[in-house]
């Protein structure tokens, strides 16, 4: 999931530099989004390995 959230970020960046600002908004978004949920699942993982302990 972090891997598909820096993908985006990277592809948002390379819109914005060639000026393609609705494809660097969309990119930016769908990045921001992939990245709370891997902080979300990351989050949920610990506290369950550490109730399971």
């Amino acid at each position: 999931m972090l891997h598909y959230a820096v993908v985006f970020f990277i592809i948002a960046i390379i819109a914005a530099v060639f000026g393609f600002g609705g494809i660097a908004a969309g990119a930016a978004g769908i990045a921001k989004i992939l990245f709370i949920i891997f902080l979300v699942l990351a989050v949920v993982s610990l506290i369950a390995n550490v109730v399971k302990k």
